[in-house]
């Protein structure tokens, strides 16, 4: 009688532990194949073992760990760095595309493309040093807010992607971003919103220099961390193929199927599908920010994760479990 009380004990206990995993995923099929896959890879008597040395996890940031429109939310930094900056530069109010930032004309800033981008993050992301772009990241991360849900940009962090980030850790999994965004944007403030250490961040970089005994950040874009950059920016500051890979869109697709071509060990790969139009937004192959096309076929066809955010997430941000 006693080894049966121990038994059902043991297993009481283990199904209590279990359910406390990945809290606001519903139960189905993204939440089993999260917990299966580091379930068999934790297991020494498994075949799928894997050595905690070689447990790597990458994630992409925008659009996969917080959301990502109507754009990416360090062009909204860049924005407001240049309504901040704008009575420093007197011309502006002529020069495109800040004279159409000043004026609100979003229309036109969004026209400018890629170069007009570049003219507003190398205006407002350099000329100073790394200490003084981090304290200005840090204050706008603390006080801006986002247009239309009128939050902290900080607070529109995806609740079940950090419970996910804490579970890969719990099993000895070390936890990477690998983002488009830029490096330095994300450094000063996601290792307190992700518990990732700063030199876990991999991002697009800006050229620097060293000058009076300190980093200087200069207007030339040195490495765009998005597509085929990404496999690239993991050989270079990781220097070993992941297990496991995490992302939303096309652009991280590269990341995906290099992890997925991991010649020793099991792989786990995850696309975050924005599905939910009323909590967050719905969006995939038509997108102009996030657009999941190619990446989606593909993992269809290849049996990766797929999460239906609307479906298998009880909340998307974690204020809303305030409530």
């Amino acid at each position: 009688m006693l080894k049966i009380f121990f038994t059902l004990s043991l297993l009481f206990t283990f199904f209590l532990h279990a359910t406390e995993m990945l809290p606001t995923w519903n139960e189905g099929k993204s939440k089993t194949s999260i917990m299966n896959y580091v379930n068999a890879v934790t297991d020494k008597n498994s075949t799928d073992f894997i050595p905690m040395k070689d447990r790597i996890a990458v994630f992409d940031n925008d659009g996969t760990l917080w959301s990502e429109q109507p754009v990416y939310f360090q062009f909204f930094f860049a924005i407001d760095r240049v309504k901040a900056l704008s009575s420093m530069h007197p011309e502006w109010k002529n020069t495109q595309p800040f004279k159409a930032v000043l004026e609100g004309d979003m229309k036109t800033v969004m026209a400018s493309g890629e170069e007009g981008v570049s003219k507003l993050i190398m205006a407002t992301h350099t000329g100073m040093s790394d200490e003084e772009f981090d304290a200005v990241v840090i204050d706008w991360i603390k006080t801006a807010k986002h247009p239309t849900k009128h939050v902290l940009y900080s607070e529109l962090v995806f609740q079940p992607m950090l419970e996910l980030l804490n579970y890969l850790r719990e099993n000895d999994f070390k936890t990477f971003i690998v983002s488009g965004g830029g490096i330095d944007f994300m450094r000063p403030w996601a290792s307190e919103v992700y518990g990732i250490p700063q030199n876990q961040i991999i991002g697009s970089q800006i050229e620097v220099k060293y000058e009076n005994k300190q980093i200087v950040r200069v207007p030339k874009l040195k490495f765009v961390d998005d597509k085929e950059g990404k496999p690239v920016g993991i050989h270079y500051h990781i220097g070993q193929r992941p297990v496991a890979a995490f992302g939303n869109s096309d652009g991280d697709f590269d990341m995906m199927q290099y992890t997925e071509a991991n010649p020793k060990y099991k792989t786990l790969q995850l696309y975050v599908h924005h599905t939910d139009d009323k909590r967050e937004w719905a969006y995939d192959r038509e997108s102009h920010m996030g657009k999941l096309d190619k990446g989606l076929d593909y993992a269809k066809e290849h049996n990766w994760t797929i999460v239906d955010m609307k479906k298998e997430w009880k909340v998307v941000y974690p204020f809303e479990m305030k409530k």
